[in-house]
């Protein structure tokens, strides 16, 4: 499955670098968090969401 996370960078246009860029974390931190092998801190996560211009709930929640 891929991750919301990814869906919503690739819709942005964005590589994982670029992302991992704008928020100040490495490429391969953006993959792992991609493959959900990494937990990421709020401060990333919601840095993420700004640059994807989601919710958290649009790339983090489990739910349906």
């Amino acid at each position: 499955m891929v991750s919301k996370m990814k869906l919503a960078r690739v819709e942005k246009g964005l590589t994982q670098t670029q992302l991992a860029n704008q928020v100040n974390a490495t490429r391969q931190t953006i993959g792992l968090i991609e493959k959900g092998e990494y937990n990421p801190s709020l401060n990333l996560c919601i840095a993420i969401a700004k640059v994807l211009s989601k919710t958290l709930d649009d790339l983090f929640w489990e739910g349906d």
